[in-house]
């Protein structure tokens, strides 16, 4: 009895046949790319952890250095001065921490990694919008040393844990929205050093002509009405009023539309430029 044997597998010689001998694999989700690139933004943080020291150091000086020299009179004691600069220090620590969402873009694109990203076929806003979700670390790193900061001085929430968790989580939604300015000026700034120097202009006025140091109610009249309209005042406010538990809808409420607005302006300003890059 002769026995049957399998014919022998015919080999594809072209080129293509060379080339796709498997499968190709299915493409990764968006969300599956965004959580990649925020692990590539925490990974820097682990190798690189210095990086935190002077945007997270400075408001940790600035609340010590002003609590302890000018509390007793600004406040009559610092104590009390504490519980009112605390969470201004709070909100100054993450907004310096934020700009680093740009740096880090620029020195993916300076270095070249931002052409090769640029390559791979993936959801290409993945890579901003996970660098942003990445740096949400950062900003809470920031948040917990200052907040432990100020508990260890005497610092007490009379909102409790849920004002200060709701204070930092309103926080993280601000600097999510202004995260895509500093994208912005990131894709335009030809240094990391450039973008940092700009953001620093923009940041010091904004923040010391606000209500994080002092009561506005204490300014000269040519100045309150651009510390009233200054929106970092206004997110202090909300933070403020979050951790004594005194918090308002109408307070919140314009912190959730000015970070909507920045993302609406700014989103798609980072992506079309982003496509538009050489």
């Amino acid at each position: 009895m002769t026995a049957i044997t399998a014919p022998e597998p015919t080999l594809d010689l072209t080129p293509r046949g060379a080339i796709a001998t498997t499968q190709r694999p299915a493409r990764a989700s968006a969300l599956s790319t965004s959580l990649t690139f925020s692990w590539r933004a925490l990974l820097k943080i682990k190798h690189v952890p210095e990086q935190l020291g002077d945007v997270v150091g400075i408001p940790i000086i600035f609340t010590l250095l002003f609590t302890y020299l000018f509390g007793g009179a600004l406040a009559g004691s610092t104590g009390h001065y504490l519980q009112f600069l605390l969470p201004g220090s709070l909100v100054m620590a993450v907004l310096m921490v934020s700009m680093y969402a740009g740096v880090g873009l620029n020195t993916d694109v300076t270095k070249g990694v931002f052409d090769r990203f640029r390559t791979l076929p993936i959801w290409r806003p993945s890579m901003i919008v996970g660098a942003l979700l990445g740096d949400a670390c950062r900003y809470l790193i920031a948040s917990a040393l200052v907040l432990a900061l100020g508990i260890a001085m005497g610092y007490r929430p009379a909102g409790g844990a849920f004002g200060v968790l709701s204070a930092v989580a309103l926080l993280l939604v601000f600097a999510f929205g202004l995260g895509w300015l500093w994208s912005t000026l990131g894709l335009l700034m030809r240094t990391p050093s450039a973008l940092m120097n700009m953001a620093m202009l923009v940041l010091f006025p904004l923040t010391f002509a606000s209500n994080v140091f002092v009561d506005p109610r204490t300014l000269p009249g040519w100045l309150h009405g651009f510390v009233d309209s200054n929106p970092i005042t206004h997110l202090v406010t909300a933070d403020r009023a979050l951790m004594d538990g005194t918090a308002t809808t109408a307070q919140i409420s314009w912190v959730l539309i000015a970070s909507a607005a920045l993302t609406a302006v700014f989103a798609p300003l980072t992506m079309r430029i982003f496509r538009n890059k050489q």
